[in-house]
């Protein structure tokens, strides 16, 4: 019988914020539903770091950053990596010029998704948008022009708690898992208090993945997030 040579897995490549971390330093890992945890997904992970990306300035969409993303990006390509994404949902600011620079499929926010999850459920429901810094958050983000499905999401986001304080750190602390679910859990309720025709959840966060488990089984219903969007992006080219 002929050998069977067992193909190595091509891994999914993704775009780190600044953390302030010597090269070759360890990331503080965060738990299962963190991108760049290995036991997140079923394929490896590589990353870089976008040069001068504080957060900071990622969530006021600060347009110098264009070039350093597009050259992580293709740092990243270039080490095999067959599809984007990114640690920080914010990111979609500057995924025309990410995806106009890379022949691999891009990912950087699962805002992405968005459209689609409108089309999924009856006209009355609603989408809640879950996002770390609401007051940082703009319209083009969500990629919608009709004023009747706009009327449709709800923004919730965890800004004051201690998830965004710490992120706005130079370099950032970790952020215990417990205090993301408290974070969550509490911009949860309100956005369902406020709305209780609420019919799924969309974390625009790449941190909170880790709660989603939570939040599934409190509330009943449907969480997508970033992981969700890169096994979609992961399964079309593996």
């Amino acid at each position: 019988m002929p050998s069977m040579t067992l193909k190595t897995p091509r891994p999914l490549g993704v775009l780190r914020t600044e953390r302030g971390l010597p090269p070759g330093s360890p990331p503080w890992m965060l738990p299962p539903g963190y991108l760049v945890n290995p036991a997140t997904f079923d394929f490896p992970v590589i990353e870089e770091t976008v040069e001068g990306g504080w957060v900071d300035r990622v969530y006021r969409g600060d347009p110098a950053l264009e070039p350093a993303l597009v050259a992580a990006a293709q740092r990243l390509v270039e080490r095999g990596a067959v599809a984007i994404s990114s640690s920080c949902g914010y990111f979609i600011r500057y995924h025309a010029a990410v995806a106009a620079s890379v022949n691999v499929p891009v990912a950087t926010s699962s805002l992405l998704l968005l459209p689609a999850l409108l089309r999924q459920f009856p006209p009355p429901a609603k989408i809640a948008v879950l996002v770390a810094d609401s007051t940082s958050f703009s319209e083009d983000m969500l990629g919608i022009d009709n004023p009747r499905e706009r009327a449709r999401v709800v923004i919730g986001g965890v800004e004051g708690g201690t998830l965004v304080r710490n992120e706005l750190m130079r370099p950032p602390p970790p952020t215990e898992l417990a205090d993301i679910e408290v974070d969550v859990v509490n911009c949860v309720t309100r956005v369902r208090t406020a709305h209780p025709d609420i019919a799924t959840i969309l974390f625009e966060c790449t941190v909170f993945p880790c709660v989603a488990p939570v939040i599934r089984r409190t509330t009943g219903l449907p969480v997508y997030d970033v992981t969700t969007l890169c096994r979609m992006a992961m399964a079309s080219v593996t």
